[in-house]
């Protein structure tokens, strides 16, 4: 497993994430998750699986700082009044006294970036977390996110071999920022592509495994595949017996033309252009 090392914190630099799935089965993909070797897992107050995924981690066996833990504060909670709170829940839901890192999962218009970033290092100031991040912020509002000294490990954002995030990826590695890829198979998207079929091929791999490859290959990027079914969960782990040559990653750089963003809500901000 390759780690990722900033600020302080060492990440693996592959976790399970668990977007849309219910909690029992939250529960029961982090217990298989935790036992084939994963010790990065991703969840967020929306996703209501928090319990799951505290449920399978306390009865995991494993020692809590031995597994790196995130959750995310939604936007309905940004405001002062609701922010700290909807944290405390949180930690009660995971059964922890902390995270190790606590993301604003999506910005809120009617909520000043101070506010929330204030609040978000009171947090971390309390000892609920770790570590602080952002997710879903395009460069013009981490601008306003830095500007409040926050000290932010990473920003997590849709990114795989389908979408253009030159722009976001240029700016926080020149901030020292590391990037947390969600939807990184673009939900499926993937699988069939010619390219990454060919180059997969070569290796004894599929496209998943190709994706995720071509994405921890790069500084300072993280991948948090999310599946419901526990034999995939060793197949996503098993990309570190081969790599991509500088040939092949160029290839499936030029994938990002098509530019395909597959999580876009209405309360989306105002993303990048490039």
């Amino acid at each position: 497993m390759k780690h990722i090392t900033i600020k302080g914190a060492t990440i693996p630099a592959l976790g399970l994430g668990t977007f849309q799935l219910p909690d029992d089965t939250a529960r029961e993909i982090t217990a298989a998750a935790l036992s084939a070797g994963y010790r990065h897992i991703d969840t967020a107050q929306i996703y209501q699986n928090e319990s799951g995924v505290g449920t399978a981690i306390k009865n995991s066996g494993i020692a809590r700082d031995q597994i790196f833990l995130t959750t995310k504060v939604f936007r309905e909670s940004l405001y002062t009044k609701d922010f700290m709170p909807s944290v405390e829940e949180s930690l009660r839901k995971l059964k922890t006294n902390y995270v190790d890192l606590l993301l604003i999962h999506w910005p809120n218009r009617n909520v000043p970036v101070a506010e929330y970033m204030d609040q978000l290092m009171e947090a971390q100031r309390k000892g609920y977390t770790k570590h602080i991040g952002v997710s879903n912020h395009p460069t013009a509002l981490l601008d306003e996110v830095l500007a409040t000294g926050a000290d932010i490990i990473t920003n997590q954002v849709e990114y795989h071999p389908l979408i253009n995030q030159t722009k976001l990826y240029t700016y926080l590695r020149e901030h020292g920022i590391s990037l947390t890829a969600y939807s990184p198979i673009a939900q499926g998207q993937v699988l069939g592509n010619e390219t990454l079929k060919g180059i997969a091929e070569k290796y004894g791999k599929n496209e998943v495994q190709v994706s995720l490859r071509w994405l921890i290959q790069q500084e300072g990027v993280m991948a948090i595949p999310r599946t419901s079914k526990a034999e995939r969960l060793k197949d996503n782990l098993n990309i570190f017996d081969f790599e991509l040559t500088a040939e092949e990653v160029a290839q499936i750089d030029q994938l990002k033309q098509q530019n395909k963003r597959v999580v876009n809500p209405p309360f989306a901000p105002d993303w990048d252009i490039v």
